[in-house]
């Protein structure tokens, strides 16, 4: 029977005693009648008590964990497993499989060797290598300066300059006045087209200077005293504390400069000096034929040319494996880089 608070009118909401095996009663322990996390307890034979989610998971929810865990591995590596079997196809085996292979025939490298043998989409993985690699240096050392300088308080003007950085992450000038500085710099069908426009992102500013931030400043100022200056502070002591955080914003900068394709569609007039998304997208995507690309090595006879849709995919290839090359070596970083960067400051 439960008790009312006088003029209430409501019942007494503490909870219930529990009852021992001798008939006495006695209040309920580790955390109430709602438990720690705010659920029902649940109390089995030599059990103690504890919210029903902190249950041991039974057969069936086991094996439900499993075989969604398996549909989505799945999801991911079926497609590239059909772009890589039938890059890897002979024509016949394309023909008979009606485009997509999905059970392994007869198997040859000849959309490889026409790839590799020169043309158009050699030199563009040249220039996509070129430009990413360029493009990564770049833009990691100019954001660490930037950051470091951002993240040290009482540098001149550190407000004002972190306000406009700020600014830059919700509007932008556009598409057309961008165009316009590129073309007033004289930056027209050249590779730096593709660098200088999106060298910087505030973004990734913000997360190196929130790590920064969150390096205890008392090493920084027993360096200052033994009279270190702020370029030799920040190459001997910030940059070995933050490599997580850095090769996380190295890997955002690469994948970006390794993926895009629109700059070039926009100041690249020579397709010669397409990158390789470019090719991927003319070629691959619209069917257009390229200039200047032989996809047939000299001496092969038109029996042994590989299929169009071989060489396609053969170039979706190309494009994917160096991404997935670089990212088990830094997603390791991921959570110390980006998360900590997040929180601090």
């Amino acid at each position: 029977m439960t008790a009312t608070s006088p003029g209430s009118g409501f019942a007494d909401q503490s909870p219930p005693l529990a009852q021992e095996a001798d008939g006495r009663t006695t209040a309920p322990t580790t955390g109430g009648w709602l438990g720690r996390r705010g659920g029902p307890l649940k109390k089995g034979p030599g059990k103690a008590l504890r919210p029903a989610w902190d249950e041991e998971p039974t057969i069936l929810e086991k094996a439900g964990k499993v075989l969604v865990l398996g549909l989505i591995v799945l999801a991911v590596l079926l497609p590239l497993y059909t772009v890589v079997l039938t890059s890897l196809s002979s024509d016949a085996t394309i023909n008979q499989a009606g485009g997509m292979v999905l059970i392994p025939g007869e198997l040859t490298l000849a959309a490889y060797s026409s790839i590799l043998s020169g043309g158009v989409v050699t030199k563009s993985i040249l220039v996509s290598i070129g430009v990413t690699t360029v493009g990564t240096l770049l833009s990691t050392v100019v954001s660490v300066m930037a950051a470091y300088g951002l993240s040290r308080t009482d540098s001149l003007l550190h407000r004002p300059i972190l306000f406009l950085f700020i600014i830059t992450m919700f509007f932008s000038a556009g598409m057309i006045p961008t165009y316009l500085v590129v073309s007033g710099l004289g930056l027209i069908d050249s590779y730096l087209a593709l660098i200088l426009p999106g060298a910087v992102s505030a973004f990734n500013i913000l997360i190196l200077r929130a790590f920064f931030m969150g390096i205890d400043p008392g090493i920084l100022e027993a360096a200052r005293i033994d009279g270190a200056g702020e370029f030799r502070i920040l190459a001997t002591i910030v940059l070995p504390m933050s490599t997580a955080v850095i090769a996380v914003v190295a890997l955002f900068y690469g994948v970006g400069y390794w993926n895009a394709f629109f700059s070039a569609m926009l100041y690249l007039q020579d397709s010669g000096k397409w990158p390789l998304q470019m090719v991927l997208r003319s070629y691959v995507l619209e069917g257009v034929e390229l200039p200047g690309s032989e996809l047939t090595p000299a001496g092969v006879g038109s029996a042994q040319r590989p299929s169009s849709l071989a060489v396609k995919m053969a170039i979706v290839v190309f494009a994917l494996v160096p991404i997935l090359m670089v990212y088990p070596f830094v997603q390791k970083h991921f959570t110390k880089g980006v998360i900590f960067g997040a929180i601090k400051g």
